[in-house]
């Protein structure tokens, strides 16, 4: 199915992306989409109608709409875990009946919702208490899913905090707890430990470590713990009411959980209300990718531009560039939603991918990154396809000069990234610098910007509680009609599973209890270079 593509991409391959403007006045407006403030503009790629015409056939083509209907109906799309895959129904404030095996589970989502609240309002008001009084500080506890989205999002939406201050905890490093409870009153904070089995080990032990840092300051567990688990029991064995536990079901994947109890502590920051502005973005944007025809379709036509980008330019990595600096967790939270749903290499059937797959994410808040790699971006040898992302205007009117110059400096990075410097430019730049000859020739050459390269960009009015719930919504999408697409499962994450099978069975032979037989050469003379070491 790519094969037109291919061919189209050898037919422009060395046409100038500007060139497309200087034939259509109205590029700009025909290759952007726009739905409820949230515009994408893809006008700065080699896509053009032809192109265009051809990656969205592809949708057809692989039977995107009956895919989607599947999905947001609650059949079992994730079929190697015989799982239905509903994070939209987490957000489905006012819509109809969302049915699993035969039961609608839309009371239990909003069920789920009014308990949140309640106890996110008894923490905030002072109701809910710790042994030395009002709830200053909540200390969430996770790792992936249960942590990349709520931390990214409380950053995300940091103008809308009026709760007690919020820390998160993952790493099983201990100086990242011991680092996060230094200075916090123990008789103060509550403790959320979000782990959907209750026995990740990373999380558990952050947790038994937090809960005996609480007993040793006086602080009452039994009161300040709070847990995000489907498994009650084992949250009651650790010591935590029934009334403190909030569970979800087997059908949201963590790194799609945010919307749900797992967003606990980010309704404890922002409060019940705008967490549901945060919902209702992401419900706008179910609506609008159910909708819109695939032309129109913000998830679709970002998809099909990043699959134009791996698949078919054979551009490994995408740079994901927030110029917002509350937004400097989404590069993460993208790199785990996009690389743990797409990087596989077998289709649906089990049967070997015959291109790539996923492509690589990464990023940085500009515009700090515009110090660091874009050096890389603009003269590397190899393009990297870039993401801008961008408000019209920031939370502080007070410095607005200082918004101004970041939406400068955004537009001017995808400007530069397209047009570059030519060789002819570059000496001219030089002209009055008393150079001449072969060294002016020399010291122009570093100066010449290959340009060319492709972006997209994101842009908003103002980064509030609906449209984060917008972006966070149009990529969760975005990764879903890539793996449509693709024919791959973009719902379970077998891949996180050996790493961690192989790390319990170290455990004994790290501390002695366990020889180091059947270990590879490397590993063992690594566990000997720790244990003479003191580990």
């Amino acid at each position: 199915m790519w094969t037109e593509l291919k061919t189209l991409r050898g037919q422009v391959k060395e046409r100038r992306i500007m060139a497309l403007f200087e034939g259509d006045g109205i590029r700009a407006e025909r290759f952007c989409a726009e739905t409820d403030g949230l515009r994408l503009d893809y006008s700065k790629t080699q896509i053009d109608d032809e192109i265009r015409a051809a990656l969205l056939a592809l949708c057809d083509q692989r039977g995107l709409a009956d895919r989607r209907e599947a999905m947001f109906s609650g059949a079992r799309i994730n079929e190697t875990e015989n799982r239905a895959v509903l994070h939209t129904a987490l957000r489905n404030l006012d819509g109809g009946a969302v049915t699993v095996d035969g039961a609608d589970v839309v009371p239990q989502v909003r069920d789920w919702l009014a308990r949140m609240a309640v106890f996110a309002d008894a923490v905030r008001d002072g109701s809910l208490t710790g042994a030395g009084g009002r709830i200053t500080d909540v200390v969430s506890i996770g790792i992936g899913g249960s942590d990349l989205g709520p931390a990214m999002a409380t950053l995300a939406l940091a103008p809308y905090h009026d709760g007690p201050r919020l820390h998160y905890v993952s790493n099983v490093d201990g100086a990242h707890i011991s680092d996060t409870l230094r200075g916090l009153d123990p008789k103060t904070t509550l403790v959320n430990v979000g782990s959907k089995s209750f026995t990740t080990v990373e999380t558990m032990t952050n947790a038994h470590t937090a809960r005996d840092w609480m007993v040793r300051g006086g602080g009452d567990p039994a009161r300040q713990f709070s847990a995000i688990s489907s498994e009650p029991e084992r949250a009651g064995a650790f010591g935590i009411p029934p009334e403190h536990v909030f569970g979800f079901a087997d059908w949201v994947g963590g790194r799609y959980s945010v919307w749900g109890p797992v967003g606990l502590p980010l309704m404890i920051a922002v409060g019940p209300e705008d967490f549901r502005a945060f919902l209702r973005g992401g419900q706008a944007m179910d609506r609008h990718f159910c909708t819109a025809d695939w032309v129109g379709n913000l998830p679709v036509l970002l998809a099909l531009t990043g699959l134009w980008h791996s698949q078919v330019c054979d551009h490994p990595s995408r740079a994901v560039l927030p110029y917002d600096q509350r937004l400097a967790r989404l590069p993460a939270y993208l790199q785990q939603l996009e690389m743990e749903s797409n990087g596989k290499s077998v289709a649906m059937d089990g049967t070997p991918l015959a291109g790539r797959s996923g492509a690589i994410v990464w990023g940085e808040p500009g515009t700090n990154g515009q110090h660091a790699f874009f050096q890389l971006l603009h003269q590397g040898t190899d393009a990297v396809p870039c993401e801008f992302l961008v408000a019209a205007q920031g939370h502080e009117p007070e410095l607005a000069h200082h918004h101004r110059l970041l939406v400068a400096n955004c537009l001017a990075q995808s400007k530069a990234l397209m047009l570059g410097r030519s060789l002819e430019e570059a000496r001219a730049l030089l002209a009055g610098s008393g150079l001449s000859g072969v060294e002016l020739d020399r010291q122009a050459r570093h100066r010449v910007f290959a340009g060319n390269r492709p972006s997209v960009t994101l842009s908003y009015a103002l980064l509030t509680p609906f449209v984060l719930g917008q972006i966070i919504a149009l990529y969760e999408h975005r990764v879903f009609v890539e793996g449509a697409i693709l024919g791959i499962n973009s719902f379970d994450q077998f891949g996180v599973e050996l790493g961690k099978e192989m790390a319990t069975s170290l455990g004994p032979v790290l501390d002695g209890s366990m020889a180091c037989d059947g270990l590879d050469g490397s590993t063992a003379a690594l566990v000997g270079f720790v244990r003479r070491n003191g580990g």
